[in-house]
């Protein structure tokens, strides 16, 4: 058991909170018992993981992707008003932490891809400061094709791909989530491949017409490695017990 205050004390200096500039508020977002003896970990606070973390007894939330977020109609109302309610009735803290898990070094969802990979990591590139995008190389050049199929073999998820110059990729950047707009960087690092989760209309004809390979490989899956690890490691530093729910989501 630990005290939702030490909890996230501990968490928010881990993940250097202070340092990102974000959409969110990072860190509680919706507070409930004092004490913590069970987090739920997700990528996201939909209404599923709420039901579900409720049912198990959950004591916190801990998501990737919160509430509040700039830019949203401020009103408790309607879907909102829903969620709300059901963490308030259950006294369960919900707990986000957005760009912070995007860059740590250890837990972030981008290191974390590359473990899971097989990348090394060499950089970072992107905005921000410190930047969450990374760049480095597989241990050899891999034929497109198999690396592709390594990617739906690990992630559940066939990737969009658009096809670059080489035939075989070894340098390669990467940023997870809804990072597409972070190609026309990669491409100036001068690496095979870009692979982040989303694509927008304009992210084909940069990639066709730069020669740079393109991996689509999704927003959500992606993003399910770096709250995972970060749940383990609370879970084990603070001798409480942790659960990961996976609400699949195509996109």
């Amino acid at each position: 058991m630990v005290q939702l205050t030490e909890l996230l004390d501990y968490t928010d200096d881990l993940l250097e909170v202070e340092r990102f500039h974000d959409y969110c508020p990072n860190g509680l977002q919706v507070e409930g018992r004092d004490q913590i003896k069970k987090i739920v970990t997700g990528v996201t606070a939909n209404q599923e993981l709420l039901d579900k973390a409720a049912a198990e007894g959950a004591d916190a939330i801990l998501v990737h992707h919160g509430y509040f977020w700039k830019g949203e109609d401020p009103r408790i109302i309607g879907m909102k008003y829903r969620r709300l309610r059901c963490l308030m009735d259950n006294q369960i803290s919900l707990i986000g932490y957005h760009l912070p898990l995007d860059a740590h070094p250890i837990y972030g969802n981008n290191v974390q891809l590359a473990h899971k990979l097989g990348l090394s990591v060499e950089g970072r590139f992107g905005q921000g400061e410190p930047a969450v995008g990374m760049y480095g190389r597989l241990p050899e050049p891999t034929p497109v094709n198999s690396f592709l199929d390594n990617i739906d073999s690990i992630l559940g998820r066939t990737p969009l791909h658009i096809a670059g110059e080489m035939d075989a990729i070894q340098s390669i950047a990467w940023c997870t989530g809804a990072a597409q707009s972070y190609i026309e960087q990669a491409i100036n690092l001068g690496v095979d491949a870009y692979l982040t989760g989303e694509v927008s209309e304009q992210t084909v004809h940069i990639a066709r017409e730069n020669g740079i390979h393109f991996i689509s490989a999704g927003h959500h899956a992606t993003e399910r490695y770096g709250i995972q690890a970060l749940g383990e490691h609370l879970s084990q530093h603070f001798g409480i017990e942790q659960l990961f729910i996976d609400i699949q989501n195509p996109v």
